[in-house]
């Protein structure tokens, strides 16, 4: 990486912390929090972790959060308009994806969720292809091997396991490649996260589990799901846990790093909890106001990851107000490009759904197919005989 010209940040302060960084001395200490930037965007130094990032790079982070941003707003316009039937909005959650995402190398392999849209274009997944699926017109949208970004996951921690089976194979062919998993605090209380923490423990499996603490799963807060914080279950199972300021995309970036190289030297599974904020609904079929106090998200607002960063860059002379028009522009060059393109989609051909199944042909679902047919065939029959 290049020398930043910046100032030399100030040292953070370190929080109980023993053994691996990142885990705690006391299970009653305050959980230690890494961060780089603050939220009024002063750079700092962490003792274990830290990134040395050109202004060129520093302006390209940036981007990228203002962008995948921009999409996700459009993205939920478009359901709110009818034209997606469900969106999983990211708003509040972008250095968290953004930070973890830059972190990872070509021929690293990603496991996601549903709502992983930075991870995604950090991968070079066009963001029309993640609609599809929202669409309703295909099952995915894209080729997940021509990306090392697997098809997102609506079943809640089943891709742990499928990334936890994929690493021990990367494993066992002798690659020096890491895997990373993705999911939320709701999905920390499956039985099949677990597991996942059991079997890369047990066979040392080069996987980082990443989760996005944005602190709600659908209606239900994070402290009536766990006694202590996240992080800290990765100990119960033989590896270490480090919880970062998932709004400070600078940390994100440096804590995923160390976790994906150390997986990389074969010294097995790190559990990443970015501890953030979901902004927006779980969903556009949810209703936050139900449940959390507008306070709440005020709080948060001030902490904003695109903010912080956009106040370092000014502080440090490493953009100027040219730089953030012609990035806005950009944006709704995005924007208009992602609602042409999700207009533009074709419906699928009804009899499509049974295609695909199974390998070979089965008995089963081609008599489904059939009735299916009929069953279609009859609102034209009917409709002809309304002549």
């Amino acid at each position: 990486m290049a020398k930043k010209s910046a100032a030399k940040p100030r040292q953070a302060a370190k929080a109980g912390q023993s053994g691996q960084p990142g885990e705690q001395a006391g299970q009653h200490a305050e959980p230690e929090l890494v961060q780089l930037l603050t939220p009024e965007g002063e750079r700092i130094a962490h003792p274990d972790y830290d990134v040395d990032l050109s202004p060129e790079e520093l302006r390209g982070l940036y981007r990228d959060m203002v962008l995948t941003r921009r999409f996700d707003s459009e993205a939920t316009a478009l359901q709110r308009q009818g034209e997606l039937g469900l969106w999983a909005s990211l708003l509040g959650q972008e250095a968290a994806q953004i930070g973890s995402g830059r972190a990872l190398r070509d021929d690293d392999y990603v496991f996601p969720t549903y709502r992983e849209h930075g991870v995604a274009w950090c991968r070079g997944v066009d963001p029309t292809n993640l609609l599809g699926m929202f669409r309703g017109v295909n099952h995915g949208g894209w080729d997940p091997n021509s990306n090392n970004f697997h098809l997102y996951t609506i079943v809640i921690g089943s891709q742990t396991l499928h990334a936890t089976g994929y690493a021990m194979g990367v494993a066992k062919d002798g690659a020096d490649s890491a895997v990373i998993a993705y999911f939320g605090d709701g999905a920390s209380s499956q039985g099949d996260v677990a597991e996942a923490f059991t079997f890369s423990a047990v066979y040392n499996a080069p996987v980082v589990f990443f989760c996005q603490n944005n602190q709600w799963a659908i209606s239900e807060p994070t402290e009536r799901q766990t006694r202590v914080p996240l992080y800290q279950r990765a100990r119960g199972f033989g590896f270490p846990g480090v919880r970062v300021d998932g709004n400070d995309v600078l940390a994100c970036l440096a804590v995923t790093r160390s976790a994906l190289e150390r997986a990389r030297r074969g010294e097995g599974p790190t559990l990443v909890e970015a501890f953030t904020y979901r902004m927006g609904a779980h969903t556009t079929s949810d209703d936050p106001t139900r449940y959390r106090h507008d306070d709440e998200r005020v709080a948060w607002e001030a902490k904003d990851p695109i903010l912080r960063l956009r106040r370092y860059l000014a502080a440090q002379g490493h953009a100027d107000e040219a730089f953030f028009t012609a990035l806005d522009e950009e944006s709704d060059v995005l924007a208009k490009r992602v609602r042409e393109a999700v207009r533009a989609m074709p419906d699928p051909d009804d009899m499509s759904m049974f295609d695909h199944v199974y390998a070979d042909g089965h008995a089963l679902v081609d008599e489904e197919r059939a009735e299916f047919a009929a069953y279609q065939a009859s609102f034209t029959d009917a409709a002809e005989e309304g002549k």
